[in-house]
């Protein structure tokens, strides 16, 4: 996936939800950081941009999820047309360290601008190590990859990470234990990535 998808993605959502503003959670919202020059293959080769309503409670938040993948998500018309798909989620769905809000990226330029210019819709794209903590918690394979190529590219910083993994709330009580160890497991691969290789 590109940069100019991810604009066009935000730009499409908050048109379709009617709002000023949405937040881009999955791994695509490493393109607010970086270009996708400047990153490997594993971080860029999703076709699915999760994203997070901004609503005033998690009700709406998810009648707004649901809105956006029933209107663009996976196998829909704007897939097949684009090339990508938007997935909504919910803040039940997403495992986030704390103060994560305060270390958004801003996405806002006139590829995120209705067709008649006005108005700039804005992304809001996660921190790059609080997304790499969001995808260690998720305890996918897939996920492990990628937060392994950006530390093999030297993209994020791994103490930063390795200290942010033990602030993530448990929003599910099911998951808990299951988080629990997602965190474990990233914290030990944070370390090991920090390590100097044996020659």
């Amino acid at each position: 996936m590109r940069r100019d998808q991810l604009e066009h993605a935000i730009r499409t959502v908050c048109q379709i939800i009617g709002a000023p503003a949405v937040i881009v959670v999955g791994s695509q919202s490493i393109l607010g950081t970086f270009d996708e020059e400047q990153l490997p293959a594993e971080a860029t080769m999703s076709i699915e941009v999760d994203i997070l309503p901004i609503a005033d409670d998690n009700h709406e938040t998810a009648r707004l999820a649901d809105l956006i993948e029933g209107v663009a998500g996976e196998f829909s018309p704007f897939e097949e047309l684009h090339g990508f798909s938007l997935d909504g989620v919910d803040l039940e769905t997403c495992a986030l360290p704390e103060g994560w809000r305060e270390r958004l990226v801003k996405v806002q330029n006139a590829n995120t601008a209705a067709p008649s210019g006005e108005p700039q819709f804005t992304g809001w794209c996660l921190d790059k190590e609080d997304l790499c903590v969001a995808k260690l918690c998720a305890l996918r394979e897939k996920d492990q990859n990628f937060v392994a190529a950006l530390m093999e590219a030297h993209l994020i910083d791994v103490q930063t990470i390795v200290d942010r993994l033990p602030t993530v709330e448990h929003r599910h009580h099911k998951s808990a234990d299951r988080r629990s160890h997602g965190c474990d497991h990233g914290r030990d691969l944070a370390r090991k990535s920090a390590m100097p290789s044996r020659r």
